[in-house]
């Protein structure tokens, strides 16, 4: 047979094979096979239907299109799963097929790293999913690609259903291994309880060489096919110049099955077949379960991706077409029905509509929009027909940045499992040189039970419960968050919530709602022209105190020159005339002796004279009282921070029962208060919402905003609220001690495990087999522990 691909023969014992036209056909090698269904994947079959074998030393290996992977650097492609950053760099997140463990998470985010133009790599073990940030100018995504291959991993753009159809191909193959290694163990055991109750002394030596035989015939399968996932692993360690659990295990089967191959051949000696093959099968069964339980915890962010609609409903000028959601472009006008999915990120052309957000914000009722708010993509609509203005599609919608921005957690440690990984890395070369003194020792002792009491060494301690203690308590949680709507971009709360004392909090939009109404002004000019005025300057702000100045005009002055003063206020030009629009310390710069009427906090002017002043009034938040009782309560000290007027800061803090506040606070005056604090000793954390607010935000030790904050806001903040209740501050910390509770647990037990099963292994009480299902099920202790964390 040829191979389908390369045409090349195809080697004896190769059973690999790619869907073509809906039949299975031959190939070659493993490479071959990726490179195939590549091609098939991006429907070139004309590659297939139309290339020249007349030559088969000139047929090209690769059509035009996929050479050197330059396909991927195609836009209409990278839209679909790269995400274009404010900065001017790009992110895709990528899935590793062949990795194993973090030694290859490792080697591959320090050999990304070199590549120039390449900003942030990080692996993710547990999904094998890589994240990089790069700069298109300076390097291209096929570079990415190619480096990657040049290291031996196949790396493809993350989709859900690819994602889905990988961890099916991973649990066929654990699941024909198992079986290969279940069955071989059945028949080997049979033969070992004859050799072992009493029948050896009746058994000619000829006939017990036989039985050896197949044995080995038996056990042979088990090493060479089932065992293969331990020795990829082990030799990527090994490449990566790091020790992993999988080396040990190697060691230990392939020595165990050289020694029992020499003994059957020699006929001197013992044989260890049964072991090998029984703790082979123990091994796959705690990979397999493992694998089933990543994958319970990969699958609620993957199905957050897999309901979005495949086709969409699109205005044309004369009808409406029925579209892939591939198809879309910003700008096109799409029609939702009612109970259907939106397909992508949009604006409301609607006077009113009803939308079910929970599958971003965890809140079950559903939300009102009004002509022009934003409607999300994977929000259902309730009721009536809606109509919407597409605003972003593919990586750039919302809920594509909920998921990149989940990666980003998952793929980042915390400092407590770095400490860990070490300490791993250490245990592993310990054990190693303990196995060494163990089977020199015994084999000065009792030669013939050497190697089996080595093996129990190498195997029962393998610190993988120590490696898997956080990476899966980090992985429930972060689910578990994200199913409530909050949004974590690392593990820095699970450091900082153990030294937590203080929480700041900004006012406007924090503590209060950001919802204004204008109820009170004083003009001393004609108001048309304050309304005016002010309606064009407040356009140019972000403020939610702005809403409501905005819509004074329908007729907005046309302003030039316009500068924004962050914490201050807005600068104009109107018809040569200078105005400004802001606070009174603002305003005071060009008039000294103006002091603002009581309760009036914005006030508009020209270099001339005082134009107008305004009071404008918003509501506490839902849950900012409960809140703050909950923080003084748990011996947390709550501290508004606010740009706001001493007044209306001093009567909010009086309303919600906070000791202290500072009012009328510039950015780099909150700034300076978080520094202080933490120089002298202090964990803060910071709430807030504004872009005035994302200097500190981004100094706190911890900081949480809201999804409706400014993108400044969100960028720097660690934590993303998506619901508009202030009770999700304690569930994040509530959330995050339990994690630290479940955490220690986890290092507690594996290792006790470890350190106490190390002695009785050495000794020779614990047999092969047993110690493959002792450090199996200790895996699966932490395993099992961890899940604890997706309930709530």
């Amino acid at each position: 047979m040829e191979c389908f691909h390369c045409l090349q023969p195809i080697p004896r014992g190769v059973n690999l094979s790619v869907e073509y036209k809906g039949s299975e056909k031959p190939v070659c090698c493993a490479g071959c096979q990726a490179v195939a269904e590549t091609i098939i994947e991006h429907r070139l079959h004309a590659y297939y239907e139309h290339r020249d074998i007349s030559q088969l030393q000139e047929t090209p290996v690769l059509p035009d299109e996929l050479n050197d992977l330059n396909l991927y650097d195609h836009p209409d492609l990278q839209k679909e799963f790269v995400r274009h950053e404010g900065d001017g760099t790009e992110v895709a997140t990528l899935t590793i097929e062949n990795i194993t463990c973090g030694a290859c998470g490792w080697l591959i985010e320090r050999e990304l790293m070199r590549l120039k133009g390449i900003h942030k790599a990080i692996v993710n073990v547990t999904s094998r999913r890589l994240q990089v940030s790069w700069s298109p100018e300076e390097l291209k995504l096929s570079n990415i690609l190619r480096a990657l291959a040049g290291i031996g991993y196949k790396a493809l753009p993350f989709q859900a259903n690819e994602a889905e159809q990988q961890y099916e191909r991973q649990r066929k193959s654990y699941i024909r291994r198992l079986g290969v290694a279940g069955i071989a163990t059945m028949q080997v055991m049979m033969i070992a309880f004859g050799l072992y109750f009493g029948v050896v002394s009746d058994l000619s030596p000829d006939l017990q060489r036989f039985l050896w035989g197949v044995s080995l015939v038996f056990a042979t399968p088990v090493i060479l096919y089932s065992a293969q996932p331990f020795y990829a692993g082990a030799l990527r360690a090994i490449q990566a110049s790091r020790l992993n659990m999988d080396i040990p295990v190697s060691i230990a089967l392939l020595g165990a099955y050289s020694a029992s191959v020499y003994a059957t051949i020699t006929n001197t000696g013992e044989v260890y077949f049964e072991s090998i093959s029984m703790f082979t099968f123990f091994l796959l069964t705690g990979r397999f379960l493992e694998l089933l339980a990543k994958e319970r915890a990969l699958k609620f962010a993957t199905n957050r991706l897999t309901l979005l609609p495949k086709l969409a409903s699109r205005e044309t000028d004369d009808a409406v077409e029925s579209i892939a959601i591939k198809q879309l472009n910003v700008g096109d006008i799409i029609r939702v029905k009612a109970g259907e999915t939106i397909p992508a990120d949009g604006e409301l052309l609607n006077p009113q509509a009803q939308v079910d957000e929970s599958l971003l914000t965890g809140e079950s009722l559903p939300r009102s929009k009004k002509l022009g708010d934003a409607i999300i993509a994977g929000s259902i609509n309730q009721h009536s027909p809606i109509r919407v203005k597409v605003t972003a599609i593919a990586q750039q919608t919302v809920l594509a940045g909920i998921i990149s921005m989940q990666d980003s957690a998952l793929a980042v440690k915390p400092r407590a499992q770095q400490v860990i990984d070490k300490i791993a890395g250490y245990f592993i070369a310990a054990i190693l040189i303990i196995a060494v003194i163990t089977f020199f020792s015994w084999w000065w002792i009792q030669p013939e039970h050497a190697l089996w009491v080595t093996l129990a060494v190498l195997v029962a301690t393998c610190p993988c419960a120590l490696s898997l203690a956080a990476p899966t308590a980090l992985t429930g949680i972060i689910h578990r968050l994200n199913r409530d709507g909050i949004l974590l971009k690392g593990a820095d709360v699970l450091e900082s919530v153990k030294q937590l004392d203080k929480v700041c909090l900004d006012k406007t939009g924090t503590l209060t709602e950001g919802q204004f109404r204008l109820v009170e002004r004083q003009d001393s000019i004609d108001p048309k022209t304050v309304n005016h005025i002010v309606s064009g300057l407040e356009l140019f702000s972000e403020h939610p105190l702005s809403v409501p100045l905005s819509q004074l005009s329908d007729t907005p002055a046309k302003f030039t020159h316009v500068s924004n003063e962050m914490g201050a206020g807005l600068q104009g030009e109107l018809d040569g005339e200078v105005y400004r629009v802001g606070s009174e310390r603002f305003i005071q710069q060009w008039h000294p002796e103006f002091k603002a009427l009581n309760k009036y906090q914005v006030i508009v002017a020209s270099k001339k004279q005082v134009l107008a002043q305004f009071r404008v009034e918003d509501q506490v938040r839902d849950g900012a009282a409960e809140t703050i009782e909950w923080l003084k309560e748990n011996g947390y000290q709550p501290i508004i921070l606010s740009g706001d007027s001493e007044s209306r800061v001093h009567e909010l803090a009086k309303e919600l029962g906070i000791a202290e506040y500072h009012s009328g606070l510039k950015p780099e005056e909150k700034l300076a208060f978080v520094t202080e604090q933490q120089q002298l000793g202090h964990t803060v954390w910071m709430v807030g919402d504004g872009i005035n607010d994302s200097p500190v935000l981004a100094k706190a030790d911890l900081s949480m905003t809201f999804s409706k904050a400014s993108d400044l806001a969100q960028t720097a903040a660690d934590v993303v609220l998506m619901s508009e209740s202030l009770n999700q501050i304690k569930v994040v910390i509530e959330s995050a001690l339990k994690t630290r509770k479940v955490m220690q647990q986890n290092f507690t037990w594996a290792l006790v495990y470890n350190v106490s099963i190390l002695p009785v292994a050495a000794i020779g009480m614990v047999a092969p087999w047993a110690a493959a299902l002792g450090m199996s099920l200790s895996s699966l202790l932490v395993i099992g522990n961890s899940l604890r964390l997706y309930r709530k």
